[in-house]
């Protein structure tokens, strides 16, 4: 039995010097304890050497992908073919296969075969004599290198790593930029806040502070080259007549020195030139740097949506190839993860788009567009991406028709909203006959008389539909009072049966009260009679 060991160093073929000793697969690694015992089992036949990194990554590569190459097939055609009679054991089903198809070699891969393999790996370097140890780690190095660079087709231009830790870096920049601008902005405006709301240009005002300081030293300091000349007379004259606080020189001190440059001369650079201006300076160089490397990388999706979106975008996925795995769907929302889930767990709607937003196309459009400009837009960068992440051309000629399609969609809506308010649904608004009207007004001395307006003659067709329309009404007012007279009449009926009732009792009591009025009236002419009496005979006894 043969055995074909592959090693970075170049093929190795080994012949099975006791193959009983194979058959016991579980005790075999005891046969390999030691070089010695390794000798005992297997004896190097040939070995051939790689001239070079590039051979030995092809050789492997071919391994990898399960193909016979044209070293190993030379190899196999000069040794192996003169022993065809015995088997040649492969580590690779598939390679075994292929060699089978095309030598018409008896091939073998076993658990035992795999045993085999890892005991000749063990005590490979006593095997092969001629081969130093150190040589061979150095071999195994390089060719790993080489292999890892050809799985990941790896290119420095392709290094979307950069562009991560750009835009991360960029992000991080504006929020420390803003920050020191707020705090110098606030700190000199005790001393001069006029100067505030005339420069409203920060990295300009930091200038102005670092150069001027004083408030005092505008009037005799030349801003010439930092403002245009109305901005500074205007500086000028409200250093003049400032509102604000008088500060001493180690407050300006400390509002323009952060740290110290040199001990020994005591020379400090100042808050507004290190932290503002610096700063700034070096955001402008960080954005050229990422707007080259997106171009390198991604220049369908810069061509899309920009170089800021884009590498937000790369950055959110985390790589691009992780990026180009995304549906357009995801695309389009990547960014608003907690809107998303928040609308999914109200059932509410869920959002239109994330990232992407901030695309100049998508703000291009009216509100009323932006989601199906976004979705389109979606659907287009992520082919530009694939194109990008997966193609081998690096143009951009993808991305500018599918931008220029995104247009023509935007323009086509646009359109189509005015079709609506101005004309008919299918057709353009047409035009209405130009007719000039003068915007000279004159007066109208109809207004200024108090006489009471006569009303105009009406037309004779006019007066006739009114009286039909009268007499219309007339009919139905008259139906009206006919249906209500016969609904009273009915309630009157009711009416008078009650108030002859109501009568007949009335009478009843009349004639009771008649009837015991004449007694009572004797009663009270009797009770007269006797109070005169009484008068009388008190009037004689006097």
């Amino acid at each position: 039995m043969l055995v074909l060991f592959e090693t970075a160093a170049g093929y190795a073929i080994f012949k099975v010097l006791d193959e009983k000793k194979l058959q016991e697969v579980d005790s075999l690694w005891k046969e390999f304890e030691t070089p010695e015992k390794a000798n005992k089992i297997v004896k190097l036949k040939h070995f051939e050497k790689f001239q070079d990194t590039t051979e030995a990554l092809a050789a492997s590569t071919a391994l990898v992908e399960g193909k016979l190459s044209k070293n190993l097939k030379k190899i196999l055609k000069k040794i192996v073919a003169k022993d065809a009679h015995e088997q040649l054991a492969i580590a690779d089903a598939k390679l075994g296969g292929v060699i089978k198809d095309k030598l018409n070699l008896s091939c073998i891969h076993s658990p035992m075969v795999t045993e085999l393999m890892r005991g000749i790996r063990s005590q490979v370097e006593g095997l092969i004599t001629g081969l130093p140890s150190r040589e061979m780690a150095a071999m195994c190095l390089g060719l790993a290198h080489s292999l890892s660079r050809y799985k990941l087709k790896f290119s420095p231009d392709k290094v979307d790593t950069m562009i991560v830790q750009a835009i991360s870096l960029l992000d991080d920049l504006d929020k420390e930029l803003n920050n020191y601008i707020m705090r110098c902005r606030e700190w000199y405006g005790w001393h001069f806040p006029e100067l505030g709301k005339i420069i409203t240009d920060n990295l300009t005002y930091c200038k102005c502070v670092q150069k001027v300081g004083d408030r005092k030293n505008f009037s005799s300091s030349d801003l010439s080259d930092i403002l245009p000349e109305e901005i500074e007379v205007d500086v000028k004259a409200a250093a003049e007549i400032s509102m604000g606080t008088e500060v001493s020189e180690e407050d300006i001190s400390n509002i323009l020195h952060l740290c110290e440059q040199d001990e020994n001369r005591g020379q400090r650079p100042s808050l507004a030139q290190i932290q503002v201006i610096e700063i700034s300076e070096y955001r402008t160089q960080l954005y050229d740097y990422l707007k080259n490397r997106m171009m390198a990388i991604a220049p369908n999706l810069t061509v899309m949506v920009g170089e800021l979106v884009g590498a937000r975008l790369i950055a959110h996925a985390g790589s691009l190839l992780n990026l180009a795995k995304h549906p357009a769907s995801t695309v389009q929302i990547l960014g608003a993860e907690k809107a998303l889930f928040r609308a999914l767990k109200s059932k509410r709607d869920t959002p239109k788009f994330g990232l992407i937003y901030h695309a100049s196309l998508v703000g291009q459009t009216t509100p009323k567009n932006k989601g199906k400009i976004s979705r389109m837009l979606a659907a287009k960068t992520a082919l530009s991406i694939r194109y990008d992440a997966l193609g081998e051309d690096s143009s951009a000629e993808l991305g500018a028709e599918n931008r220029l399609k995104v247009e023509t969609r935007m323009r086509q809506l646009e359109e189509k909203g005015i079709r609506r308010i101005s004309g008919t649904g299918k057709a353009l608004a047409r035009a209405d006959r130009y007719q000039h009207k003068s915007e000279v007004k004159t007066f109208d001395p109809s207004g200024d008389s108090t006489l009471p307006t006569v009303a105009k003659k009406r037309k004779i067709e006019e007066v006739v539909e009114e009286e039909t329309e009268v007499k219309i009404k007339a009919k139905k007012i008259k139906l009206e009072l006919k249906g209500t007279e016969q609904a009273n009449a009915e309630e009157g009926e009711v009416v008078k049966k009650k108030k002859k009732k109501k009568e007949k009792k009335h009478r009843a009591e009349e004639e009771a009260t008649l009837a015991e009025e004449p007694c009572t009236s004797t009663e009270v002419e009797s009770s007269e009679k006797k109070k005169k009496k009484k008068k009388k005979i008190k009037e004689q006894d006097d």
